[in-house]
């Protein structure tokens, strides 16, 4: 029987709150005919400024062939321009059109909302340890673990096949 202790898991825990926030937050951006992925462009757009596609695809960890799906409706109801890079003309840039304006206040104002539900009962020092204890994981996790020796990466030595 496959076992785990989930609820010594910081991952389970990590991961299942993002689930309900992005789940929640879905439900509320549905309402305003807007999907999560759509929400996901605009808002790396509003925290990097224009992007190319390729570096779009790369933030939001998705393919590329996913994402131009997205930016084809995204553009055709006017939210985006693309257009080709000064420096390269095969690489496409992205950037959000005036239309994306009033879009993006609404998607801002469910994120407020979601964001209001989600930290019902929470006190300010609460939100405080939790931004800099999420901090202080991101920072562990970009140092590499270190290698664990292995028969394949421990060398040999004459001691060894004595």
């Amino acid at each position: 029987m496959l076992q785990f202790d989930f609820d010594d898991s910081l991952g389970y825990w990590v991961c299942s709150t993002s689930h309900a926030l992005r789940r929640a937050l879905n439900t509320e951006l549905a309402k305003e005919g807007i999907t999560y992925r759509q929400w996901e462009v605009l808002a790396r757009i509003a925290l990097q400024g224009e992007l190319s596609q390729s570096e779009l695809a790369d933030a939001l960890g998705i393919e590329a062939p996913t994402l131009v799906g997205i930016l084809d409706r995204m553009e055709r109801d006017g939210w985006l321009d693309r257009y080709s890079c000064p420096n390269d003309r095969r690489k496409k840039r992205i950037r959000a059109t005036e239309k994306a304006e009033s879009v993006w206040v609404r998607m801002v104002d469910c994120a407020h909302r979601v964001r209001g539900q989600a930290r019902e009962g929470l006190s300010q020092s609460d939100l405080d340890a939790l931004r800099s204890i999420c901090a202080r994981i991101r920072a562990n996790l970009e140092v590499p673990l270190p290698v664990k020796p292995t028969a394949a990466t421990t060398p040999v030595t004459a001691a060894d096949v004595r």
